[in-house]
């Protein structure tokens, strides 16, 4: 009798069932770890040269992974948390001022701003609707925000869920400090072996738009956030500093900032500021808008050969799809799927130049 294990395709197809099977088990052990990881390897990435450098003057990579692990730490995940814990404390305390300000009536349109064609009828519309009912607005604001901004208002939401993620990208982030380069040199050889000697272009991409990406974001960020924090002082914010350091979080999201010195320079117009609230919003919208729209392109744009509208788009499909990670997944994923349509439009080139 001949043994039904012995046929070639039948045990091919066992084999493909247990490593299938295999693969399912180790994707749901490893599900929670993969957004950590992720973001371990992104800063791993753009701080690798700082950390070759340290590695030759320490002479010892576990000191080097050390070191630079705990700075990135203390430069990063640090002022985010401190930034959560403030701002779940002081827009806690704001809302309840403002709700206690409609209750009481205290806010009130100025007649001028009352007259404005369009904004006006509609910011009255809006200011009876939270006279009515405050409580509405506050629900309507924190689902806006978790939909515009995903993981982002998890953590303004509650700090403790994010730490034990912070912790596995800190323990992550140090051992890819250590074995980094052998396991980059692993997926491409894996990699190599499925899709041959295209593979490079493709690690190339993604380096090169993670890199442009995460500078073009931080420094646009930053920029925003000075700018607009000046602004903040020049008006008379008690927390200038704090509301930077806000604006420089929502500035990770292109054209995020509007959310913030709009609905400060709103909060002026109606506490009865109008000179204060309209020259934020101009400078909201000519100075720190504009940094957005000058750095941004001019940072990303340089460094690849990925038109700034996809970035763009990238950017913000990705957090729509992925939460706050996205900002990154969404422009490497694009930049590799150009890659590939480059590619193709130089073989089909080849192909229809050829006798």
């Amino acid at each position: 009798m001949l043994d039904p294990l012995a046929s070639p395709l039948l045990r091919r197809l066992i084999l493909g069932a247990l490593l299938g099977g295999l693969v399912l088990l180790s994707w749901l052990v490893l599900t929670p770890f993969v957004v950590p990881v992720l973001w371990a390897a992104i800063f791993a990435y753009v701080s690798w040269p700082l950390f070759l450098r340290l590695e030759r003057l320490l002479r010892s990579r576990h000191l080097a992974a050390m070191f630079m692990t705990l700075f990135i730490a203390a430069a990063v995940i640090g002022p985010l948390i401190w930034l959560a814990l403030t701002m779940q404390r002081e827009v806690g305390g704001a809302w309840q001022e403002f709700v206690a300000r409609a209750a009481t009536g205290q806010l009130t349109l100025p007649e001028g701003v009352s007259r404005w064609p369009v904004v006006g009828p509609r910011l009255h519309e809006l200011l009876d609707e939270v006279r009515r009912d405050p409580n509405a607005l506050g629900a309507a604001v924190s689902e806006m925000a978790t939909r515009l901004f995903g993981e982002m208002g998890g953590v303004m939401g509650g700090v403790g869920r994010n730490l034990a993620k912070m912790g596995f990208a800190v323990l992550a982030l140090f051992f890819l400090y250590l074995s980094g380069e052998d396991l980059l040199r692993q997926v491409r050889l894996a990699a190599g072996g499925l899709l041959g000697a295209r593979v490079e272009g493709y690690v190339e991409a993604i380096g090169a738009t993670t890199r442009a990406v995460v500078y073009g974001l931080v420094l646009t960020a930053l920029a925003q956030g000075v700018m607009a924090g000046i602004g903040y002082a020049a008006v008379g914010f008690k927390a200038p500093l704090l509301l930077g350091a806000l604006t420089v979080l929502i500035a990770l999201i292109p054209f995020g900032t509007p959310f913030v010195w709009g609905s400060l320079a709103l909060w002026l117009v109606l506490t009865g500021e109008t000179g204060k609230g309209l020259a934020l919003f101009l400078w909201g919208a000519l100075v720190v808008s504009w940094v957005d729209n000058l750095v941004r392109p001019l940072v990303i744009s340089s460094a690849t050969r990925i038109p700034f509208l996809l970035v763009m788009f990238g950017v913000l499909g990705g957090v729509a799809a992925f939460g706050l990670i996205g900002l990154f997944l969404g422009p490497v994923v694009l930049a590799v799927a150009l890659a590939v349509w480059r590619e193709w439009l130089e073989e089909q080139g080849e192909t229809g130049s050829a006798p």
